[in-house]
């Protein structure tokens, strides 16, 4: 077997459009920490973009936030996401072709990136995206 032979042949060809996860799974920036950290426990999330009533991306909040919460010792129920989330956050176009997402995710030591259109958020590409879709596109998310 040679040793490309499982990834996708398309791959090369795709765009963030063709792998990212719809419908969005979002946090609000009013939510809880512990809100926030229940619901991506129980879907199985490391990180969710923080958008505002319109779908405009505010941040992101990520496992890693929740644990500087936890090490601070901030109570979890009064701790509002807006106060922890990463506000600088990167994010690429439907059109944006899968390649050039790997590159940008592996420079920027990030796992996820918003996919926005006309700045309003239409999914969320993550490392587990594109690798299903390289190797296996047909095995669906468990959440």
């Amino acid at each position: 077997m040679a040793p490309n032979s499982l990834v996708h042949p398309d791959i090369d060809l795709m765009n963030a459009r063709d792998v990212m996860n719809t419908p969005i799974v979002a946090a609000s920036p009013a939510a809880s920490v512990r809100e926030v950290a229940t619901y991506m426990l129980l879907g199985g999330f490391s990180g969710l973009p923080v958008i505002d009533e319109d779908g405009t991306v505010m941040g992101i909040v990520t496992e890693l936030d929740i644990l500087r919460v936890l090490r601070a010792g901030r109570p979890v129920d009064k701790t509002h996401v807006d106060e922890v989330m990463t506000r600088d956050v990167i994010a690429v176009e439907p059109s944006t072709p899968v390649d050039q997402v790997m590159r940008l995710l592996d420079a920027s030591h990030i796992q996820r990136v918003p996919v926005l259109e006309n700045g309003r958020i239409v999914g969320v590409v993550s490392r587990p995206d594109i690798i299903r879709a390289a190797v296996n596109p047909q095995l669906s998310r468990v959440a």
